[in-house]
């Protein structure tokens, strides 16, 4: 069964449509949504949510319609909102056993959960020190223990990685591909970095303008390329001049030669070339696309393309 379907979901604002008839099914797994400054991501999550009433259209989540059964679907469904939400005058132990609640877990078995989830989100030892004095890493650690602590279904997490450095970012990314393969947990991550998305989801969703531009496993966009990329050490322009008078075409790109593959690849006719010629080899691989290459064909803003930080307009915000 999909963990959410949408059918001509739009929501409409004053100036602009932050939704535009978005008909989409998606299985359980980890999924990556991506798009544009104002696409119309954190509208999408919060349509999902049943925060926000659509202007048309319809949509459910595990089954259940976001426009008249909300209140029973959020039991079932964990928020990582992006911005600050976090009482800092309380400890991680008061605040997400308070949400455990709230999502009708009884007082005991909230506390036992949320025991356990903060150990998952690597809290255990700080779970008794006010969120004040919380690094933004843990902050954002605590915002997700808060979204599992129920033992939701789905969780939708928006820029989860939002103000850590690299080292934090790695962190999270980590927790989050455990909760998705460990727990069983479906993930909607939004995001405006790829390489993220690359690293931790099965799926990719790409919305811009409001509308679904891609939608499919993730090895479907970055699938093996008609390339080999031959790294070397030494004479790089020698073994494609070689090449090339063998009839195999290749181009030059640094210490990196690139050989295109027309039908099977030339591996033997390479490594004799490289030892023929004296010239180190130091990598031999088939390239693969990338989802910067998906972005670059299709005109998606180079914002996304290239990680630059984004925020949702203020009509997709709302």
């Amino acid at each position: 069964m999909a963990v959410f379907e949408t059918l001509d979901l739009t929501k409409r604002y004053p100036a602009v449509n932050a939704l535009d008839e978005l008909t989409i099914s998606v299985e359980p797994g980890v999924v990556g949504l991506v798009g544009a400054n104002g696409a119309g991501k954190s509208t999408l999550i919060k349509l999902l949510l049943g925060l926000i009433e659509p202007s048309a259209g319809s949509a459910s989540v595990l089954g259940y319609d976001v426009r008249t059964q909300g209140r029973e679907l959020r039991q079932f469904v964990g928020y990582m909102p992006e911005h600050d939400c976090l009482p800092l005058d309380m400890n991680a132990t008061e605040f997400v056993a308070h949400m455990a609640q709230i999502s009708g877990l009884p007082r005991s078995a909230a506390r036992e959960r949320t025991a356990e989830i903060l150990r998952h989100a690597g809290l255990f030892e700080e779970r008794y020190r006010a969120m004040s004095g919380y690094s933004t890493g843990m902050r954002q650690r605590a915002k997700l223990a808060q979204a599992l602590v129920h033992d939701p279904s789905i969780v939708f997490l928006d820029e989860p990685t939002n103000g850590l450095d690299p080292a934090g970012r790695d962190e999270m990314l980590d927790l989050i591909e455990r909760t998705g393969r460990g727990m069983g947990i479906s993930i909607l991550m939004a995001t405006h970095l790829l390489g993220e998305i690359e690293r931790v989801c099965d799926h990719l969703i790409v919305i811009d303008a409001g509308q679904l531009r891609h939608h499919g496993p993730l090895g479907g966009f970055t699938g093996a390329t008609q390339t080999l990329d031959v790294e070397v050490t030494g004479d790089a322009e020698a073994l494609a001049v070689h090449l090339e008078r063998r009839g195999v075409a290749s181009v030059v790109d640094g210490h990196h030669v690139l050989v295109s593959i027309e039908s099977e690849p030339p591996f033997d006719l390479i490594r004799d070339t490289v030892a023929e010629l004296g010239v180190g080899l130091v990598r031999l691989e088939q390239r693969r696309h990338t989802l910067e290459d998906l972005f670059r064909v299709q005109g998606v803003p180079q914002e996304v393309a290239e990680g630059a930080p984004e925020r949702e307009g203020a009509p997709a915000n709302v």
